[in-house]
């Protein structure tokens, strides 16, 4: 077994390496350029939502209260008669980029903190760097690649774009795990 406090470097520098790759991937690379769609007659949508003033918050169109709403005829009808949609509302004015990326990081963090947790339980100092990054890898993905599905299952989120952030986690848990096989502590 590792001592958690042993490792702080590997988890801190592989939650660097991972905000700079996911920076790299999002800001320089085209490929997520496309994972939003603009909506037709944006400015009529928009004002119709504006008049509603729904707050911040998460919303499906349409919602039943409860199960037996649901199943109503009039729901079945909303349903077919459409749109269907799940909605995000943040406040008004301009989205702070700076809060969303702590929160990233801070996931990093935690996805580091496990893959170092678990790792160390069944590997001492000087452990062998490919068994350090198979579990790394492994735990790694669980966090980075499946982060999404729980969207693309319940949230519609279109199955191009979660493929897309598995693509992506892949590449993260990849970051992590060869971090952590680099800076494995040696045997005493």
């Amino acid at each position: 077994m590792t001592a958690l406090a042993a490792l702080w470097l590997p988890i801190l520098l592989s939650a660097v390496f991972v905000f700079v790759v996911s920076s790299i991937i999002h800001m320089v690379l085209p490929i997520h350029r496309k994972d939003f769609g603009k909506v037709p007659d944006e400015d009529e949508v928009r004002a119709a939502i504006r008049k509603a003033s729904p707050a911040p918050g998460q919303y499906m169109i349409p919602c039943a209260p409860d199960m037996q709403a649901a199943a109503t005829p009039e729901f079945k009808a909303k349903l077919d008669e459409g749109p269907v949609a799940t909605m995000i509302v943040r406040p008004n004015g301009l989205w702070g980029l700076g809060p969303a990326l702590l929160k990233w990081f801070v996931f990093s963090l935690v996805v580091s903190t496990f893959c170092a947790y678990l790792t160390a339980i069944r590997n001492a100092p000087g452990a062998e760097a490919k068994v350090v990054f198979q579990m790394t890898g492994a735990i790694a993905t669980l966090g980075y690649v499946f982060s999404h599905v729980h969207e693309w299952t319940w949230k519609g989120l279109p199955t191009a774009v979660m493929v897309r952030f598995a693509i992506d986690g892949a590449i993260y848990a990849m970051v992590t795990a060869a971090t952590f096989a680099w800076l494995w502590p040696a045997a005493a």
